[in-house]
């Protein structure tokens, strides 16, 4: 077992990373919409919030890589993907169940996969 957690340790940081992400960002976007915030600037909101808390914690200590004004630009063409991706499938769970957290946790998986990849390969490396 620990010869599987130390061979997938930065996985094991990046989702640690994401959910920690995620709570933020639902969590303020639910907080928002109960307050009676339209879905589209609660999501606004959530998104922005886990993003900034995202980057910070995968450049210290999932990528290990120094905070460079290149790697932020990066990020946030990855971000700007994810962020249509995201409000997407929120706009489309309002519309067919009437309920914005249903495809915001839809989009999280998909975020979630697309942000590592890229992560690892093009933003911190």
């Amino acid at each position: 077992m620990r010869e599987l957690v130390a061979r997938h340790r930065q996985l094991l940081t990046y989702l640690t990373g994401g959910v920690l992400s995620a709570l933020l960002d639902v969590g303020l976007m639910q907080l928002l919409i109960v307050q009676g915030v339209n879905y589209v600037w609660a999501t606004t909101a959530g998104f922005i919030t886990g993003l900034l808390f995202n980057f910070a914690f995968h450049a210290r200590m999932t990528f290990a890589a120094p905070m460079r004004g290149a790697t932020f630009v990066r990020y946030l063409c990855v971000v700007g993907m994810n962020y249509l991706l995201t409000l997407a499938c929120v706009s489309a769970s309002v519309e067919l169940a009437g309920m914005a957290v249903i495809g915001k946790l839809a989009s999280l998986p998909l975020v979630a996969a697309i942000g590592f990849v890229l992560g690892k390969r093009w933003i911190f490396k």
